[in-house]
């Protein structure tokens, strides 16, 4: 073809020096990819619509993307099942996602991982959906597992759980806490991880027909998984590492966790999260406070660090240039002029029957409304923060 010709043509970068009336659509391949590369996900839109060299060269690459969106989801009674979508870097700009089906609207997300969302419908099916792509991966039924602990499902649509002992109990729902996935976007290989109550760690990957349980799991306060590894914290303040890289889950570390912080005299704990920070893969603990005399939130970091045969917590006072999205249990690289506050804590908060969501300045110690955003439009009653993935139909 011409257009391909000229692209691998050594010469072709003196035509342009020489040629003033060359066009900006006559731009080699390999240098509109470089750019396109480079570009957040706004350029990058705008960039196809430039020309039609320059869209099909767009197909070549994906947008640059390390800033989280925040993502709407439709609510039961609305007569649209489609997601809004708030980038922070246009603050004036609302999106839409296609109608993703009246029954998407009843499910519930549990977690996300880059455009992937693991939902759980009314009666806590599990499934991963791509919001982008449509594509969906449904999980096996909470009952069928195999391990310690038994999940039956009741006649009414309950569910008896019984323990090792024999003991067992109906509930009315199943309690799915701390959950955390991880997908191929290629391959779709993916691993889903969630306990029950303070229960064993319940998992499955692509391939299996029924939930496994990760044996030496005895109880679990809050986990968080990253390259083939399960961070595990314990309420009894053990601190484990399992390797999943051989399919089979392995104890490779397992230590008491010992230092200051476990208790407070004018508050409450009342979540606790498991973070690996995304620069340094330091390990984090990230405390939610309620204080006693007022009705403000505050956060506590604490690192954990080697001390002979313990791991050691230390308070943390600032994590840099890095936002920590306490929800979703990760952080981000934050930009100021990106709309995101480095040195912050971004989380829910209930306010009634609807949530907020609101910002915990490190720095400041001070809890702050979102910036840049126009509150007024939109409704947070089911809002969660994720990373885009871009990949091109």
């Amino acid at each position: 073809m011409e257009m391909e010709e000229r692209h691998t043509n050594p010469n072709s970068h003196k035509r342009l020096t020489r040629d003033p009336l060359v066009s900006w659509s006559d731009l080699p391949l390999d240098l509109l990819t470089l750019v396109f590369k480079r570009l957040s996900f706004p350029d990058f839109q705008r960039a196809k619509s430039v020309c039609w060299s320059w869209l099909s060269s767009s197909r070549q690459s994906v947008p640059k993307n390390s800033i989280p969106w925040l993502v709407l989801f439709p609510e039961d009674n609305n007569k649209s099942s489609s997601c809004t979508l708030f980038n922070p870097e246009e603050t004036d700009k609302l999106y839409r996602t296609q109608d993703l089906g009246l029954e998407f609207a009843k499910r519930v997300c549990m977690a996300t991982y880059g455009s992937w969302f693991l939902m759980r419908d009314p009666h806590y099916n599990l499934s991963i959906v791509n919001i982008f792509t449509h594509e969906r991966i449904n999980l096996p039924p909470v009952e069928l597992q195999t391990g310690m602990i038994k999940i039956e499902r009741t006649v009414d649509d309950g569910f008896r759980v019984t323990s090792p002992n024999g003991f067992g109990r109906v509930f009315k729902c199943i309690s799915i806490r701390s959950p955390v996935f991880w997908i191929d976007e290629k391959t779709k290989d993916y691993i889903v991880l969630w306990r029950l109550l303070a229960c064993r760690v319940f998992y499955s990957r692509k391939g299996h027909t029924s939930w496994k349980q990760i044996p030496e799991s005895s109880d679990c306060r809050d986990m968080f998984y990253k390259d083939h590894k399960l961070y595990l914290l314990t309420f009894s303040y053990f601190f484990q590492i399992f390797d999943f890289s051989s399919g089979i889950p392995q104890l490779t570390f397992n230590c008491g966790v010992i230092g200051e912080g476990f208790h407070l005299t004018q508050g409450v704990v009342v979540a606790t999260k498991l973070v690996v920070t995304v620069v340094t893969g330091q390990v984090l603990k990230v405390e939610k406070i309620h204080r006693m005399s007022s009705t403000t939130l505050s956060f506590r970091v604490f690192k954990i660090v080697s001390s002979g045969l313990l791991k050691k917590q230390e308070v943390v006072s600032s994590i840099g240039d890095e936002t920590l999205l306490f929800d979703q249990g990760i952080t981000v690289l934050a930009n100021d002029a990106d709309g995101f506050i480095r040195n912050s804590i971004y989380f829910s908060c209930s306010n009634g029957n609807t949530n907020d969501i609101l910002l915990f300045n490190l720095k400041t110690q001070k809890t702050e409304p979102l910036p840049k955003f126009d509150r007024s439009s939109v409704h947070f009653s089911r809002a969660r923060w994720f990373l885009p993935s871009f990949t091109q139909t």
